[in-house]
């Protein structure tokens, strides 16, 4: 053997998966000639939908960060003595650290893999909630935020790509929303536990999902596209094998999955120049567009201080109310994951849109009007009924498509190329937005209720312009068909 081959292979073992696809599967094809054609195409659906159910794990991490803030302000800040600003804060911190954590989670993800990123995702966040869970001043309560906000970060990239890349096209937008499904999921159960435990074992609770995920993560394969990318020709035709079935015929998909890396090999570096061709720039801006007009909507300000809103509307079992909303946006979601590979992306994303500019404006109405009212009147009840019926309003119109859309068209429309780089400049745009968010949405109510939604309403007229005149329909395409879009 040659120096060079000595040397081709010393790198191939240095860019080898962190956690490698493994043989459990193997055993599989030996009892492959035993099945019927339908048991084939059901065991390929069951064997996709069992990878989405264990990586879905990260998502309801996710959503349990975002929803952890909301049933435990009164209790922290009367146990730590915070204020209002410390409060706001803690609550923001999340979002700082995952910026930190979408800055790299692109990198990651295309170093050693979409397996190996969820793993090194699920150790901060572990010792994140367990900080939190002992925290005794801010110092620990901060650094815990910012350690499950680092973790969620590189979550919320990886996720959406990995289920992208391994489900079949007539499958990929319902199982691309799952993960916003379980984010809902995740914000659902930390309301829901929040009503009955304090705020300490509420944290603790919050370390389940990754310690789950970590040994789940060794049971399921590699994302096939990876590997063809990384050049492990063999481990990638057998991902893609299991993930089909094992008597499925995989040589089209094959094909053009080799092609499609072929053609973005051509040129591995892409110069600063590069981005003025449509091939790149517009997929950037549909992706980087989508994710951050989803924040500046104002989702997240009414989901992480709903409690805060509710009071202010004048309901008086608020974090009863706020579970509701949470029960609500997880229903909202399975019926957007159930309709978008049905009814298309651009349709939901468009209902969407315009039912959450409704929405707001009847809240930001709402709420204006009851300052020129007596808060003993009947119409001061009338009004504060129409701002809880418009918060829900919103939070099932943004379920319907602005919560898992975006995630899922970033994940496809995306260069192979610079998928990496280009996926991570999408999230950090949407973590940092929805930190200005977050940090400002208290802020914001106290100063007017009424202005708040108001500014968010303009948004959200905005973003049906948006999908209407440049966001593309990607329903029933391969991933290689979008990308042929562009070019």
């Amino acid at each position: 053997m040659s120096f060079r081959d000595d040397t081709e292979d010393g790198r191939n073992d240095l860019r080898r998966p962190f956690l490698h696809t493994g043989s459990w599967y193997r055993m599989g094809s030996m009892q492959s000639s035993m099945l019927g054609s339908s048991q084939v195409i059901r065991d390929s659906s069951i064997s996709v939908l069992a990878c989405v159910l264990i990586v879905a794990l990260g998502p309801i991490q996710f959503g349990f960060t975002c929803g952890y803030s909301s049933p435990t302000q009164a209790a922290i800040t009367k146990d730590l003595g915070l204020t209002v600003s410390e409060f706001s804060v803690f609550g923001s911190l999340s979002n700082v650290g995952a910026m930190v954590g979408a800055i790299a989670s692109g990198q990651i993800a295309e170093y050693i893999g979409r397996k190996g990123s969820l793993m090194i995702a699920a150790i901060p966040n572990i010792l994140g909630w367990l900080s939190i869970s002992f925290a005794r001043d801010t110092s620990f309560l901060y650094m815990g935020r910012l350690l499950e906000g680092f973790g969620v970060g590189i979550i919320s990239y990886t996720v959406p790509v990995y289920i992208a890349e391994i489900a079949p096209q007539n499958l990929r937008g319902g199982l691309g929303s799952v993960n916003q499904l379980s984010v809902t999921i995740g914000i659902m159960l930390a309301y829901l536990l929040g009503l009955f435990v304090p705020w300490r074992i509420l944290a603790v609770l919050g370390v389940l999902p990754c310690t789950i995920l970590i040994p789940g993560l060794f049971f399921i394969p590699e994302s096939p596209r990876w590997l063809a990318k990384m050049g492990f020709t063999d481990d990638f035709e057998t991902s893609l094998q299991v993930l089909r079935g094992f008597d499925a015929d995989i040589t089209t998909e094959v094909n053009e999955i080799k092609r499609s890396v072929a053609s973005s090999s051509k040129r591995s570096t892409i110069r600063f120049v590069d981005l003025k061709r449509r091939r790149y720039y517009f997929p950037l801006m549909v992706g980087i567009g989508l994710l951050v007009l989803q924040q500046l909507g104002g989702i997240n300000g009414v989901l992480f201080y709903s409690s805060t809103i509710f009071e202010s509307a004048g309901v008086t079992s608020s974090n009863v109310a706020t579970f509701g909303v949470g029960a609500i946006q997880v229903i909202a979601t399975a019926v957007a994951t159930w309709l978008v590979d049905k009814s298309g992306r651009r349709l939901l994303l468009t209902i969407s849109s315009v039912g959450m500019t409704i929405s707001v404006v009847i809240v930001a109405t709402a709420f204006y009007l009851k300052g020129f009212v007596s808060a003993d009147s009947n119409m001061y009840s009338i009004l504060s009924i129409l701002s809880v019926v418009g918060v829900v309003a919103m939070v099932v119109a943004f379920s319907l498509g602005m919560g898992p859309i975006p995630w899922v068209i970033m994940s496809e429309i995306l260069p192979v190329n610079i998928k990496g780089l280009a996926g991570s400049i999408a999230t950090l745009a949407n973590w940092f937005i929805s930190w200005l968010i977050t940090m400002t949405a208290n802020l914001l109510l106290a100063w007017s209720s009424g202005g708040t939604f108001m500014l968010y309403a303009v948004v959200c007229a905005f973003t049906v312009a948006f999908v209407r005149l440049w966001v593309p329909e990607t329903k029933g395409k391969t991933l290689e068909e979008i990308q042929a879009l562009f070019r």
